[in-house]
């Protein structure tokens, strides 16, 4: 980071996001139609096939370092009584992907897809949201900065998960900042909440939109006011895919409202972005449709971890081979 503050550097990324590649784009979309079948018949397939050659720049594309990352945080606001599950689960599950014995594993085997999982300060929780930030700048921008060094071993397609106790909560509240409305309308059942804890969660994501006021109107004060670490981290790391032209696939509810934010700030933020799957917290399927994303997949999937991704990858991994296979018929 360069400038005399800490968000600038992102401001000015934000401001000069490169494009697709329209070119490459179409070349897929010719060699579909070229190919002996019915017009359009495979649906997404071909959208999907066409996307990845808009935004790697190969017509027709390939994918072949698939990377999942899944960013762990903890959140000050958990000790509001949020979350049936006590913090010390992030740290729990993190070392369940570390042992090699989470879900996550076994679907990114099944794919062949790398897996790194980021500790994020697990045991410095950030501040509590319903009376103070829950990053200073410098710290959610350097946050930022590691989430973009999550493509730094190469990648071709980047999907992204998460993992924290109680940031259904915190998700809940960065999107009512971004997008408005009450705590009511954006909290859901997150691990398991009953009706009573879903009122408190409401009740807490309120009191941080109170607390915070009109410093949330700009989508980075937002993410460090009443985000937390693992969003911040999510938002760079879909921001250094952008700027390196690498497709990335979101998962889960968190990982959505922290697109939410780069979307705030620029709409065609999260061009190269497709959404794998929606969760079954009530209010992801709207916060989706506002960021323009349709899910490839709805398979109720609410646990964390990124498991709709890394399923969602294989999708994509299909529809890159049957453009590449189809073109060869084609050129035959």
């Amino acid at each position: 980071m360069t400038s005399a503050l800490p968000f600038d550097d992102f401001r000015d990324l934000l401001g000069n996001l490169p494009l697709a590649d329209l070119k490459a784009e179409a070349r897929v979309r010719t060699l579909f139609a070229k190919a002996d079948k019915p017009e359009n018949s495979l649906g997404r397939v071909e959208d999907i096939a066409a996307w990845l050659a808009a935004w790697s720049g190969r017509a027709p594309p390939a994918v072949t370092r698939p990377l999942m990352a899944v960013f762990a945080g903890n959140h000050g606001v958990a000790r509001q009584g949020i979350s049936p599950r006590p913090v010390a689960a992030t740290a729990n599950a993190v070392e369940l992907c570390a042992a090699g014995g989470a879900a996550i594993n076994h679907i990114c085997i099944a794919n062949d897809l790398g897996l790194k999982v980021f500790d994020l300060a697990l045991h410095i929780p950030t501040g509590d949201i319903t009376e103070d930030a829950a990053l200073d700048e410098r710290g959610c921008a350097a946050t930022m900065a590691f989430g973009m060094e999550a493509i730094a071993g190469g990648t071709d397609l980047l999907c992204l998960g998460d993992l924290g106790v109680g940031n259904s909560t915190v998700a809940a509240a960065l999107l009512a900042a971004l997008l408005g409305g009450r705590g009511a309308d954006w909290v859901g059942p997150g691990s398991g909440a009953d009706a009573a804890m879903r009122a408190r969660k409401a009740e807490v994501v309120d009191a941080a939109l109170a607390f915070h006021g009109r410093h949330l109107e700009d989508p980075l004060e937002a993410l460090r006011r009443v985000g937390g670490r693992e969003f911040a981290a999510i938002a760079g790391a879909i921001l250094a895919a952008r700027m390196q032209r690498i497709p990335v696939l979101l998962d889960g509810f968190a990982a959505t409202a922290a697109a939410a934010v780069l979307h705030a700030a620029n709409p065609a933020a999260l061009d190269h972005c497709l959404l794998a799957s929606l969760s079954p917290e009530c209010a992801h399927a709207r916060a989706a449709e506002h960021l323009g994303l349709r899910p490839l997949l709805d398979l109720g999937i609410g646990h964390s971890e990124g498991a709709g991704a890394a399923l969602a990858a294989g999708l994509v991994k299909a529809a890159a081979l049957t453009s590449s296979g189809m073109a060869a018929a084609v050129r035959g």
